[in-house]
């Protein structure tokens, strides 16, 4: 019977999703490239580790390493601003050192390499924070689930960094048996994370025009602003199109992205999906008045996800749907 290496299939997964990706066209350039160093990675590995090709041993090191700033870059692409070639080419200095330490230090991998995985990782959860899980180009009906997703890619990061690190030590503890079922173990299934978690279609967003960011506004305008958008959420129902973003209501404002989510956050006490959210379910509370189904309900005001949908209609409500729907019919 065939058997294959976990390192071989997870390579085969996410080749195929790739293959099926690259066809549709529905995803970015970068993503591709992204889910490309996560199979090749693993297929190095598969094919160094488990079948003997010992002369990919310099390559993989700096096959690695162009995992942690594609993943960097996929992430600020989908969820922050458009691509900016001058600025992101600087990026491959990760590879381009791993190399160097190949040729003239190669005792330093055990530590560049890691520390290479640790940067990008806690880079994505430090921009998720301070960020405070607003992501412009993040589809505003997904609500925090795509901030979710790429916190989930940067600890996958950190977990292959932490994989790099147990190899190394048991190395050097004399425990040659124990890095096959790390590799095996850890960092494919770190490889395997930051493929799947980002294929997901609430991890990417739409690229918009960046805006030049402006001096923070008084709080008297931070109002004014926040009234503006809700004149044009009422006059034009924008909040009922599930691929809504932050950044395209800012466009529609013309004003910064930055300015208009911290101007909700400040009159509302609110995030920019929940203020968009208590639209919908308000919008949802009429269709359910008016005979509809819970689900024709939630499709009608902007919502894809039933669970999304209930967690927002409880927070709104305090009901679920299916209460909120008898209550009212009494």
């Amino acid at each position: 019977m065939l058997v294959l290496p976990i390192p071989m299939i997870v390579a085969l997964v996410l080749g195929a999703i790739l293959i099926r990706i690259a066809i549709s066209g529905e995803r970015p350039a970068l993503l591709i490239a992204l889910l490309a160093a996560c199979a090749g990675q693993s297929l190095i590995v598969s094919l160094r580790q488990h079948y003997g090709i010992d002369a990919l041993l310099p390559l993989q090191p700096i096959t690695a390493t162009f995992t942690p700033p594609l993943t960097w870059l996929a992430f600020q692409t989908a969820s922050f601003r458009p691509l900016s070639l001058p600025r992101d080419l600087a990026h491959l200095a990760a590879p381009a050192f791993a190399a160097f330490c190949v040729v003239f230090a190669p005792e330093t991998l055990d530590t560049v390499v890691p520390a290479v995985f640790i940067l990008y990782g806690v880079a994505i959860l430090v921009k998720l924070r301070r960020s405070r899980s607003d992501l412009p180009l993040a589809r505003l009906e997904a609500g925090r689930l795509p901030a979710r997703l790429w916190g989930g890619i940067g600890l996958a990061l950190i977990l292959s960094a932490i994989s790099d690190t147990l190899i190394a030590l048991a190395f050097m503890t004399g425990r040659a048996w124990l890095p096959p079922l790390i590799v095996s173990v850890f960092s494919s299934a770190a490889l395997l994370a930051i493929g799947l978690l980002s294929v997901s279609p609430n991890a990417m967003g739409e690229v918009e025009p960046e805006t030049p960011a402006r001096d923070p506004h008084p709080s008297e305008e931070h109002a004014h602003l926040v009234q503006r958008l809700d004149t044009l959420l009422q006059a034009e129902t924008l909040f009922l199109d599930p691929t809504l973003t932050l950044a395209r209501l800012a466009r529609r404002l013309h004003v910064p992205v930055k300015q208009l989510s911290s101007a909700i956050n400040l009159v509302s006490g609110e995030n920019v999906s929940r203020h968009i959210n208590a639209y919908r379910i308000r919008h949802a509370c009429s269709a359910l008045e008016d005979g509809a189904n819970v689900t024709d309900a939630m499709l009608s005001s902007g919502f894809n996800t039933k669970s999304n949908f209930n967690r927002e209609f409880l927070r709104v409500t305090g009901k679920t749907p299916r209460e909120w729907k008898t209550a009212d019919h009494r």
